[in-house]
């Protein structure tokens, strides 16, 4: 017999005619012959109510005891759901995270989730229960409540899904699948039918608000299919699958996304020598604060500009951190802007087709909008812009890749095959040949695989114009040369200065860089062989301090770093040719990696 597991959002169970509507959903897979697990999350507004609550007692209550009271509104919601399953003529149990031995680390309000025990689940299941699931919560091994901060319940739902083996995860909120932008602000937007983990993860981390990042991450490492779906409609969602089962043919980019709260942190006369790097965000990693885009270019003088970005609200506790690392390794200063958003296209199609990047840097300069910052990853494409541009820049954007008509033959219906033969054994499914270090929890951090490179050249065009349509111009006239671009990195210094580097095949550097010429309004610099050094996994957007662990191992060794791009499951680096296989050396041995 096959298990789904279904979640139900708050909008979903606000009040008791939604309640009961959950109700009658889970009972009709119950009569399909399915077990049925459910996760609830709390009612309506009652998390909101609850803080608000606390915030009338004490502008600094104790972590440990919101949790506490934050545990409560999902306690409601799935008595409340049970009885009215029983009141329809089907048995149901409610179970609380502690009930189900979900176990998680005691880092109150964000926990994460280390062990579920399955027996109760499994023998309530057994009698031919629906088993409904507190989402949100678990407790620490001293048996402190605990809660797993924003998108919880979500991440509760694939846990159960991965431990329990379960055919799919259904979750059912107010919108009915994934679209290829916010329609709020793009009304042309399409829904899309599937999407991959990796678009999705991307796209989560990028402000889309359907789901949250880690509980896409617990998807791709235990393949655990998702079913995004509306609680008011029986049409088919949007899946959320592997990449194989998500790849459409003909179609560089799925979706955009913007995210609209950045700030922008600029450390300025960097010094150019090892481990300054890694002090740098090794600083920030200790104040536990998840960093975003980060973009190094290449040196100049002996100096080099660091940037990233963090969420607006996370500003002022980065500030402090940069700035007491500035001083630290000898840096000039530390520069600010917490006015921008950041616009981005994801697409596994980009892995395949040029032309990318012209596309949408065009886009943005036909509507006269700058670009202050450029990361790019196999799949995706992320720019800085002023934010009271951010949403013509995503129209922008959105209209010039046709993401409004994805005119494309349809794919076939996905059916998930049953996971049975996985449940309890939680071995990660990760798409790689890497044998990765085993978890000690079911959410820790997983690589799946350390990189090089050694077939890159490096080019770098200094003192660019900060002007709309630069980048566009540039990279126009690389691809009408028949170049494939790789790495590109931007970084338009808070104080007007401007590079822009790329990466791209060895026996094409010269060509590039002829290309540029006509562009030319400062030096450019060809580095004809560079080492690109990568690690990839699972969990790096909501773990903090793996680009500072991967930043040490090369400090550790006297690796000096050139260039730096990140994406949410990957950060690259570019570093000297001659260093590239001790480079790789020392990052396998740091993340606990073997060769091939």
């Amino acid at each position: 017999m096959s298990l789904l597991v279904q979640k139900f959002g708050g909008t979903s169970v606000a009040d008791s005619d939604k309640i009961l509507a959950a109700a009658r959903r889970a009972i009709q897979a119950h009569q399909r012959g399915d077990q049925v697990l459910v996760v609830v999350s709390a009612r309506g507004h009652t998390t909101d109510e609850l803080v608000a609550l606390a915030r009338e007692i004490t502008d600094h209550p104790p972590a440990r005891e919101m949790d506490m009271l934050l545990s409560t509104g999902e306690q409601v919601s799935v008595a409340l759901l049970a009885m009215a399953i029983e009141s329809l003529g089907v048995p149901a149990i409610s179970f609380t995270g502690a009930q189900i031995g979900l176990t998680t680390d005691s880092f109150h309000t964000k926990a994460r989730i280390r062990n579920i025990s399955t027996e109760r689940m499994q023998s309530a299941l057994a009698d031919g229960k629906i088993v409904i699931v507190a989402g949100f919560q678990g407790v620490d091994e001293n048996y402190n409540i605990t809660t797993l901060g924003r998108g919880g319940s979500d991440t509760t739902a694939v846990a159960l899904a991965a431990v329990l083996g379960a055919t799919a995860c259904e979750i059912y909120t107010d919108v009915d699948g994934v679209y290829t932008t916010d329609p709020r602000i793009v009304p042309e937007a399409l829904k899309v039918d599937r999407i991959s983990y990796d678009e999705m993860l991307e796209l989560a981390s990028l402000g889309a608000g359907v789901m949250h990042s880690r509980s896409i991450e617990f998807a791709k490492k235990y393949g655990v299919p998702i079913h995004v779906r509306s609680s008011f409609s029986d049409a088919p969602g949007t899946w959320i699958v592997a990449a194989g089962d998500a790849r459409r043919l003909g179609v560089a980019v799925t979706g955009a996304a913007l995210a609209k709260d950045e700030a922008r942190i600029t450390i300025l006369g960097v010094p150019d020598r090892p481990g300054v790097v890694h002090r740098i965000f090794h600083s920030i990693a200790r104040a536990n604060i998840v960093v975003d885009m980060i973009v190094q270019n290449v040196a100049v003088d002996g100096v080099a500009e660091i940037s990233f970005t963090v969420a607006k609200g996370d500003l002022p506790d980065v500030l402090s951190a940069a700035e007491d690392a500035a001083e630290a390794v000898g840096a000039s200063r530390v520069a600010h802007d917490s006015e921008v958003a950041k616009v981005s296209v994801v697409g596994l199609g980009m892995r395949t087709h040029t032309g990318v990047a012209t596309t949408m840097f065009e886009a943005l300069a036909r509507e006269g909008i700058n670009i202050q910052m450029i990361t790019t990853s196999e799949i995706k494409i992320s720019v800085l812009v002023e934010r009271a541009k951010a949403a013509a820049a995503l129209r922008a954007v959105h209209e010039a890749f046709l993401l409004h008509e994805i005119n494309v033959e349809p794919s076939p219906p996905f059916v998930p095959t049953s996971t049975a033969n996985r449940a309890m054994k939680l071995v990660p499914l990760i798409d790689s040949d890497a044998v990765e270090a085993r978890p000690r929890g079911m959410e820790d951090l997983v690589i799946a695989g350390v990189e090089l490179d050694e077939t890159q050249a490096g080019v770098s065009l200094f003192g660019v114009p900060d002007e709309p349509g630069y980048a566009a111009r540039v990279f126009r006239a690389i691809g009408d040369a028949g170049v494939f671009v790789d790495m590109i990195v931007q970084n338009v210094s808070l104080e007007g200065n401007t590079d822009l580097s790329f990466t791209v095949p060895r026996e094409s550097a010269d060509r590039a860089a002829a290309a540029c010429e006509p562009f030319a309004r400062g030096r450019i610099a060809v580095e004809p062989a560079l080492a690109k050094l990568t690690v990839a996994g699972v969990g790096m957007r909501t773990h903090t301090g793996v680009a500072a662990a991967m930043f040490g191992a090369l400090a550790e060794r006297s690796i000096n770093i050139k260039l730096i791009n990140t994406s949410e499951v990957r950060i690259n680096v570019g570093a000297d040719i001659a260093s590239g296989k001790l480079a790789l050396e020392c990052l396998r041995e740091a993340f606990a990696v073997n060769g091939d």
